[in-house]
């Protein structure tokens, strides 16, 4: 009875479809006109679509309208088509609607006999069904269980346990002369320091739901498992930020029922303890980007080439465009790289797109601009980073950072480190440049190719320079670092450190000493040693002062026969010399050892500063990524020569009058204001005190320039990266420009002082068989 009812009407409205299509054409009565009329007025009625909440799911499906459409295929005709339906559907109709009367009846009837008999079954499988609920019930509260007490003090700890940041080096004034890149670029940001728009752009692509979620979402798991299965394969994994989060930090990436099932475990547990705000912040800082980046800053430069401003960083500085390419590619890394993979990345910014205009994030004019930016050839643009800038210095401070804290230098490229060291940049830049100037000035003449230099200041131990070779980019030689690598022989630079131990002892530069020929019995079958000045020449009876000064080798040898190889040798070490090779022996006092200049340079500080020995450093200070100290260098250096000895030292080599008959009036190691020729005229300008030494090895292998003033040490060495012999060359024409210069730049502006007299020195004069003098005496 029910069906005879359902289908008379729907007979009804065919047939009378089927009238008003054979009366086609007919003039319209009077009733039927006024109907249209009616109807007409209904539709000029405007239908205005219902208020719905921003961000409902209605109201994003009705925003799909707003979406362009597609254009519709296939072009349409003004001609006579084909009739609607065709011919004998009538009869088909009616045969369909009979056939299933007859399944219906059919139905009924095995319904009612099979009732008893299926009710047994049914029972049955329920009974399993509970027993398999109960089963995976139990089972879920076991690995909950075993997954608290593992990960458990790894979720308390997230934030400790986060991936560091890559090491980043500092200079003086806070520019980066080094970030490591071995294992990846990180730095972390604050989140109120990263683009709002690649926030809602992970957000609408990833995790729609996350701020409001517990730390899962379940329709995004079931979506995920549907289109898994559809297509037979693992193609997305369903999961939430907070999720991502666990996987990279906490449980690890394996792909395994037993990982997902953590995840979603672990994942409330993570967002009762931490604010939503910090959940994203330590996504968006540790989440992979590829191209070795790490974290939105990195990507930010390592795609846009974005780096931090005055006011803002490199993540705040995304727009919208640049927040969907990254957004895009933390789910394929390497599958959504622009630079590898331009298509599949351009498809993936699209969906990002269209995801934040859904979600109410961007409208559809930001959304089409954006696909347009993305498609201009500049917008990618890869950041270089620049670690060649102190490449010698920078080399130095990893191996004093490793040593600092105790650990390999291979352990700090992911330490999070920030280090701030003493370099002045600046300076160095303005020192390389002068050192190239004056080596390629003579070059070709006397075989000179390269030269390296350190400034320190004394007073604290501060490597403000270290240039350890004029061409760093060589790439043959140029990494190596002659100024704390090369062990290189000072030549006449050495002697101070022995004249040192004799006025310790009470040796006075005005004592005599006599200039002449002089043949030392070596034992155990040695030859005799027989020592000659440079000039080859002897000088009568002299002062140690007038023999240091002008450097003469004979007198120098009688000197460390007073104070013995092994004293003298104790008073170098003690000074600053930390290595050398060769044999120490009589021959050391004219440099026969191999050192650093680096150690050189410190030892000559020494003397600056009293005899306080403060070892070289280039670390100042060493943070990590919250900005708390962990290490400050602090050593008030230990006294190694009283500052009697070291005042006498510096008295002779600052005494211009005594080096002139082997130097001249107006030599390099003169920092008078004006320039050579005018020194040679009488106008020298305001002359700077300063203390210097030169030195030259045997064959013109090396020469050296030591000096310092009452503010910075500066040690200069000039040679061949073979070690091949230079032409005719000493201290004071090869390293002698290069100490002046630099000298006058890192003094420029700094008030000009005398070296200091300290009490328990006395100047007297003394006369000595065939000789009086007038100089400087430790009083006893």
């Amino acid at each position: 009875m029910r069906t005879e009812q359902q289908s008379t009407p729907s007979s009804s409205v065919e047939e009378s479809a089927s009238a008003t299509q054979g009366t086609t054409g007919a003039t319209l009565d009077k009733t039927s006109s006024t109907t249209a009329e009616e109807t007409s007025k209904q539709a000029r009625v405007a239908v205005l679509p219902a208020k719905l909440p921003e961000n409902s799911r209605a109201a994003r499906a009705q925003r799909l309208n707003d979406m362009p459409e597609e254009p519709t295929r296939g072009v349409y005709y003004k001609v006579p088509h084909k009739l609607s339906q065709p011919t004998g559907w009538r009869t088909k109709r009616h045969l369909k609607r009979r056939n299933l009367h007859l399944s219906n009846l059919r139905y009924l009837a095995t319904e009612r006999l099979g009732t008893r008999g299926a009710m047994l079954p049914l029972a049955s499988a329920i009974l399993a069904i509970a027993v398999i609920s109960a089963t995976i019930l139990v089972a879920i509260s076991v690995l909950a269980d075993a997954t608290n007490q593992r990960y458990g003090q790894q979720v308390l700890t997230l934030q400790d346990i986060l991936p560091k940041d890559n090491l980043k080096i500092y200079d003086s004034r806070g520019s980066m002369i080094y970030q490591a890149t071995d294992a990846g670029l990180q730095t972390t940001v604050p989140l109120s320091k990263i683009s709002p728009h690649l926030v809602n752009a992970e957000v609408a692509i990833e995790d729609q739901y996350f701020w409001k979620n517990p730390g899962f979402d379940i329709t995004g798991l079931v979506r995920a498992a549907l289109e898994d299965v559809t297509h037979g394969h693992i193609l997305s994994g369903g999961s939430t930020l907070t999720q991502q989060l666990i996987k990279q930090n906490i449980v690890g990436d394996q792909v395994s029922m037993t990982r997902k099932l953590q995840e979603l475990i672990i994942a409330p547990d993570i967002t009762r303890r931490f604010t939503k705000e910090q959940i994203m912040e330590m996504y968006l800082n540790t989440t992979f980007y590829g191209e070795q980046a790490y974290g939105a800053e990195a990507a930010a430069f390592t795609y846009f080439g974005l780096q931090d401003t005055p006011t803002k960083t490199a993540a705040q500085q995304l727009d919208i465009a640049q927040a969907a390419m990254l957004a895009g590619i933390p789910s394929s890394p390497f599958g959504r790289d622009p630079y590898l993979h331009p298509k599949a990345a351009f498809a993936r910014v699209q969906e990002v797109l269209r995801q934040m205009y859904l979600q109410g994030y961007i409208t559809n004019q930001e959304r089409l601009q954006a696909i347009n930016e993305v498609q201009q050839p500049n917008f990618l643009k890869h950041g270089v980073i620049k670690n060649d800038s102190a490449p010698h210095f920078v080399n130095y401070t990893l191996n004093e950072l490793a040593r600092d804290l105790h650990v390999k230098v291979s352990d700090l490229s992911r330490s999070g480190l920030i280090v701030n060291t003493t370099l002045d940049l600046n300076l160095q830049n303005r020192v390389l440049k002068d050192a190239q100037k004056h080596i390629a000035e003579i070059a070709q003449a006397h075989h000179v190719t390269n030269a390296a230099e350190v400034v320190i200041d004394f007073h604290t131990g501060a490597i403000l320079t270290m240039l350890g070779n004029i061409d760093p980019n060589n790439p043959r030689d140029g990494a190596f670092d002659v100024a704390s690598q090369g062990l290189r022989q000072p030549g006449s630079a050495f002697k101070p450190f022995i004249y040192a131990t004799a006025f310790e002892h009470g040796v006075s530069p005005g004592a005599p000493v006599l200039d002449g020929p002089l043949t030392i019995q070596m034992c155990c079958g040695l030859p005799a040693y027989t020592p000659h000045n440079y000039d080859m020449s002897y000088h009568g009876l002299i002062t140690y002062r007038y023999a240091l000064q002008n450097s003469f080798n004979i007198p120098a040898v009688k000197l460390m026969m007073q104070t013995g190889v092994d004293a003298s040798l104790k008073m170098a070490q003690d000074l600053g010399i930390s290595a050398y090779n060769g044999t120490p022996n009589y021959t050391m006092v004219l440099g026969s050892l191999g050192v650093h200049l680096l150690d050189m340079t410190s030892a000559y500080g020494t003397f600056a500063n009293g005899g306080v020995h403060i070892p070289p450093h280039t670390i100042s200070t060493v943070k990590d990524v919250h900005g708390k100290t962990i290490f400050q260098f602090n050593d008030p250096g230990k006294r190694v020569l009283s500052k009697q000895a070291a005042f006498m030292v510096t008295n002779v080599l600052s005494d211009n009058t005594s080096r002139s008959f082997e130097f001249t009036k107006c030599s390099a190691l003169y920092l008078y204001s004006t320039s050579q020729s005018q020194c040679y005229a009488g106008n020298t300008g305001p002359v700077r005190p300063a203390a210097a030494k030169t030195g030259t090895s045997n064959d013109f292998r090396d020469n050296l320039t030591m000096g310092y003033t009452t503010d910075y040490v500066v040690g200069v060495w000039a040679g061949n990266n073979d070690n091949s012999p230079m032409v005719d060359v000493t201290g004071v024409d090869g390293a002698g420009p290069i100490w002046h210069d630099t000298m006058m730049m890192v003094e420029q502006g700094k008030p000009i002082r005398n070296f200091a007299n300290p009490s328990g020195v006395v100047k007297k004069t003394v006369s000595y068989p065939g000789i009086t003098t007038t100089d400087w005496y430790i009083q006893k």
